[in-house]
């Protein structure tokens, strides 16, 4: 019984540091020139989605409306149609790298930045959800989302 114990806790230890050490290998991805092992620690679609999100959010407080027939209804459409095609270009993995690059040199004034450096909290949100914050807290810090998915911790929101 003692050893199933020690088991345990040496399983809930694993998986207590197991997103720190994704944190470590993303300091390693951007300060890269290339994206190839940043690539395998995002997800893009799951970024974009929250950005619309956002953005959805957002136009709905600038285009309000009632009517789905009125003139404000068919212009916050084609605001969130045009928002995707824009969020498609804009959001990449070079964004990924250099908004985190960007996040960390504000935070410490580093050149490379080194993103541990950077990093003023991490802990779980939940069993799945890591939160990240680069820079303090009343300072415009940039907060990163790791979800887990499947077997790997992957980036899926950055807000700035």
């Amino acid at each position: 019984m003692r050893l199933f114990g020690y088991l345990v806790l040496f399983a809930l230890i694993g998986y207590g540091v197991w997103p720190y050490f994704t944190v470590y290998r993303l300091d390693e991805a951007i300060s890269q020139e290339g994206t190839a092992q940043l690539a395998t620690m995002v997800d893009l679609p799951a970024i974009r989605a929250n950005y619309k999100a956002r953005v959805t959010a957002g136009v709905g407080g600038l285009f309000p409306s009632d009517d789905p027939d009125s003139v404000m209804s068919w212009l916050r459409q084609n605001v969130e149609r045009l928002g995707d095609s824009a969020l498609d270009q804009a959001v990449t993995l070079p964004w990924v790298r250099d908004t985190l690059r960007s996040a960390v040199t504000q935070a410490t004034g580093q050149t490379p930045p080194y993103l541990i450096g950077g990093i003023d909290f991490a802990f779980f949100e939940s069993y799945n959800r890591f939160l990240v914050r680069i820079g303090e807290l009343g300072r415009a810090p940039t907060h990163v989302r790791l979800t887990l998915q499947g077997t790997d911790w992957k980036i899926t929101d950055i807000i700035q």
